[in-house]
């Protein structure tokens, strides 16, 4: 089972955020994400939603486990599209430029 907090704090990092910048990104106030792990609180499903559009990604995505199928957004259904069109070489590179930003 996932630990909602948990996995809120690995993309959190994935993306080199604080809470404070969690929270100007998804619209949220810091103290209420703060709270969450102060009283060990599990978002509500409208906050829940907020944060996982702030990294990109959909909730089928958030709680997938890694084996797990999930949905992809339309914006990452189209950076896979277009990528399928690059070169290996290219497609190379454009993984590396993703990797530094």
């Amino acid at each position: 089972m996932i630990d909602v907090l948990e996995q809120i704090i690995y993309y959190r990092k994935q993306k080199g955020w604080t809470e404070y910048q969690l929270a100007e990104n998804s619209g949220l106030t810091q103290s209420t994400i703060s709270s969450w792990y102060r009283k060990n609180l599990i978002p509500s499903i409208p906050s829940l939603e907020k944060v996982c559009n702030a990294f990109g990604i959909t909730l089928s995505q958030f709680f997938s486990e890694q084996d797990d199928d999930f949905t992809l957004t339309p914006s990452q259904k189209e950076l896979l599209k277009e990528a399928g069109h690059l070169t290996c070489e290219q497609q190379t590179a454009l993984i590396a430029f993703f990797k530094t930003l």
